[in-house]
């Protein structure tokens, strides 16, 4: 497995694979890896002949300064994981390879970006386009694999790749959790014990919408999924919906297509999102 760290490096290490018209797949990620990307690392190699997967945790994506100083960055476990996953390459750029310039970067994403996630993370998704446009660009991946525990931002690549007419393919994989059902995330590692184990009423909220979706009513569905969270302390909900998985505008009848049920909370001091797929 080879580490690059810049752009030049690694489209000089790709080209001859190109030339000989075999395909790359590129696994974004920020590093503090966990099964759930190793999940997307193994999906990669069943439709690819070489796997990259990049560790860069980006700037531009964090709308708090604090939490982009306190993101995990835990290298040496990361380079371990990925080696054992068998992956070919790591590109883990400095900051100033990516954004040597001061840039401006908007495009349109649709009314989906201000919703959710866009709501409490203003400008979040402009962020994660920019670097994701940069990364495609300088892999030219045949494919991209994202984990759907980031429902929201899947959507929004999708968007972008329209946007720029990107002949990436994009496969997004399903969420990997916890024995106990919590979403594997890189935050999990912030939890304080008791944290953690008031973080399950995230994944339980969200298995009995799914449990009981054909028997009860989309209000009833949302009231009794709330009143669990105002039965746990120390832990504040953000949201919690039943959307339309294209629009993420609020499902008003059960027989729309392609509904998910959405939920973001504070557990502690770490904020969590998690979703579950109703179709």
């Amino acid at each position: 497995m080879k580490v690059i760290h810049t752009i030049a490096a690694l489209k000089s290490l790709l080209s001859p694979i190109k030339l000989a018209k075999q395909k790359i797949a590129l696994v974004p990620t920020m590093g503090a890896l966990h099964k759930g990307h190793v999940s997307l690392i193994k999906e990669a190699q069943q439709h690819t002949d070489l796997v990259v997967c990049s560790i860069f945790v980006n700037p531009t994506q964090f709308t708090d300064p604090k939490d982009l100083e306190k993101y995990p960055r835990p290298l040496e476990h990361d380079i371990q994981m990925l080696k054992d996953a068998g992956c070919n390459i790591v590109f883990m750029p400095p900051v100033k390879e990516m954004y040597p310039t001061q840039e401006d970067w908007h495009i349109d994403l649709g009314p989906a970006e201000f919703v959710l996630e866009g709501e409490f993370r203003k400008g979040h998704y402009q962020g994660v386009t920019q670097i994701v446009k940069k990364l495609f660009d300088a892999v030219s991946p045949d494919i991209a694999l994202f984990g759907e525990k980031d429902f929201q931002q899947v959507l929004m690549i999708r968007h972008m790749v329209d946007h720029f007419k990107m002949s990436v393919e994009l496969i997004s994989c399903p969420i990997i959790r916890e024995d106990d059902g919590l979403a594997m995330s890189s935050r999990n590692i912030n939890l304080t014990a008791e944290d953690r184990q008031h973080s399950l009423v995230l994944s339980a909220a969200l298995f009995y919408i799914r449990d009981n979706f054909q028997r009860e009513s989309i209000a009833t569905l949302l009231t009794n999924a709330k009143a669990m969270f105002n039965a746990v302390p120390g832990v504040e909900l953000d949201y919690f919906t039943i959307a339309n998985g294209e629009t993420l505008q609020p499902a008003s009848q059960k027989s729309q297509p392609n509904l998910v049920a959405l939920v973001a909370a504070k557990v502690g001091q770490t904020r969590l999102i998690d979703n579950m797929l109703l179709f």
